[in-house]
C-alpha cells in the first residue's frame, strides 16, 4: 500500500468510512473494483477496506491507473486550499479591507462558493480573518503608540468608532485597558479540585481567560499585571462548576464563554481545534492543514502552546505526526488521562 505522508493507513480508512471532510486533501481514496480515486467526504457508497488503496493525491493515484470521481471531484480540492492561501496571503497584505466579491475574483472563485471554502479551510469566514488581523495589529500597535488613536488608524481601521464596535468582543477588555496592561479590567479566579490536580480557573465578565493546572492567583497576577485580581466566589461558582465538569466528563460543554485572543492564525488552530470531537485527535500537520496552511506545522504547535483555557481548547486531542501522543503544557499523564477518558484509543 502507499505511503501516505504524515497519516496511518488505519487512519486513512477511518476518515474515509465516516466520510470526514476535515481529511479532504490529504489524501485519496482509490478502490480496485471501480479504478476510481475519491476524496474522504465523497457521499458514494463504501467499498470493503480490501478493495481499498490510499495515495497521498491525485497525481499518485493516477500514476497507479486510476481516473478521479466525477462526483466528488477530488482534484479540485488541493486547488481549493492554493486559492484559501492565495486570499489568506492578499488578506494579509491588505491596507484596506477586501470586501468577498473583490476576494473571490482575485482567486478565481464564485463569492458564495468561495465564501464556503474559506470557512471550511480556516475555521472562520474571509470578514472575521480581517476583522482578526486588523484587531491584532491595534492589539500591537496599542503596545508602541503613544495615542489609542493613532493604533487604530495604523492597525487599518477608516475610524475609531469602527474599532470601538468590535474591540469589546475581540479584546475582552477596552483599547486603553489594553494598552496599559488591563488596568481597570476585573478578573476573577478559583482554584477547582478535580481528578487530574487542582486547576486555576479565571473569567472576566466576558468569558474564561485562564484554566490551567496547578498554577495560582500570583502567576496569574504576573499573567495580567494592571488588572484587578479578585477571588471569584460565588459570581464564578457556576461557571467553574462547568469546567470542571468538562474535565471530568469531556465535550458537554462546547458552548463555554471564552475571553482569549491571538493572532488571526492562533485563532483559526483554536477554533480548529474545538471542532474536534472528543476522542478524536489530529496530528500538527493535520492541524495546520485544517486552516489552510499546510506548511506552518510548527506554527500551528506553538498556538497550541500559546492556548490560555487548558481542556476548553482542547489542545490535549493534537498528537504528533507518527502517532506518538507528544508533549502537553500539564504533563503527559494528564493528556493521556485526558483522552483515556473521551474514549480515545
Amino acid at each position: 500500500m502507499p505511503m501516505i505522508q504524515d497519516i496511518d493507513p488505519d487512519i486513512a480508512w477511518g476518515a474515509f468510512e465516516r466520510r470526514d471532510r476535515r481529511f479532504d486533501g490529504r489524501f485519496v481514496g482509490a478502490v480496485t473494483t471501480t479504478g476510481i480515486y475519491c476524496k474522504p467526504s465523497c457521499p458514494a457508497r463504501r467499498p470493503k477496506r480490501e478493495h481499498v488503496l490510499f495515495f497521498a493525491d491525485g497525481e499518485e493515484a493516477q500514476a497507479a491507473g486510476f481516473r478521479a470521481c466525477m462526483r466528488c471531484k477530488p482534484d479540485e480540492v488541493g486547488r481549493d486550499r492554493v486559492a484559501v492561501a492565495e486570499a489568506v496571503a492578499l488578506l494579509e497584505k491588505a491596507e484596506e479591507p477586501i470586501g468577498l466579491e473583490e476576494l473571490a475574483a482575485a482567486v478565481g472563485y464564485a463569492p458564495h462558493h468561495f465564501h464556503r471554502l474559506f470557512k471550511r479551510a480556516t475555521g472562520v469566514t474571509p470578514a472575521a480573518y480581517a476583522r482578526g488581523l486588523r484587531a491584532r495589529r491595534a492589539a500591537e500597535a496599542l503596545t508602541a503608540e503613544e495615542t489609542v488613536t493613532n493604533a487604530i488608524y495604523d492597525a487599518g481601521y477608516s475610524a475609531p468608532s469602527r474599532f470601538y464596535e468590535t474591540a469589546n468582543a475581540r479584546l475582552g477588555m477596552t483599547p486603553s485597558a489594553w494598552r496599559n496592561g488591563g488596568a481597570g479590567v476585573t478578573i476573577r479566579w478559583t482554584i477547582a479540585e478535580t481528578s487530574l490536580g487542582p486547576l486555576l480557573i479565571a473569567a472576566t465578565d466576558k468569558g474564561l481567560c485562564r484554566v490551567a493546572f496547578e498554577e495560582d492567583s500570583l502567576s496569574l497576577a504576573a499573567r495580567f499585571p494592571k488588572a484587578e485580581v479578585v477571588q471569584g466566589g460565588a459570581a464564578l461558582a457556576e461557571l467553574a462548576a462547568r469546567v470542571v465538569s468538562e474535565v471530568e466528563s469531556p465535550g458537554r460543554h462546547a458552548d463555554l464563554p471564552l475571553d482569549v485572543q491571538g493572532t488571526a492564525f492562533q485563532e483559526a488552530v483554536w477554533e480548529a481545534l474545538r471542532r474536534i470531537p472528543p476522542g478524536e485527535s489530529l496530528s500538527y500537520a493535520q492541524l495546520a492543514a485544517a486552516v489552510g496552511k499546510p506548511g506552518a506545522v510548527r506554527a500551528a504547535g506553538t498556538a497550541c502552546g500559546a492556548n490560555n483555557v487548558a481542556v476548553i481548547i482542547p489542545c490535549h486531542r493534537v498528537q504528533r505526526g507518527d502517532g506518538s501522543i507528544g508533549g502537553y503544557a500539564y504533563g503527559v499523564d494528564r493528556k493521556l488521562a485526558l483522552r483515556k477518558r473521551e474514549g480515545a484509543k
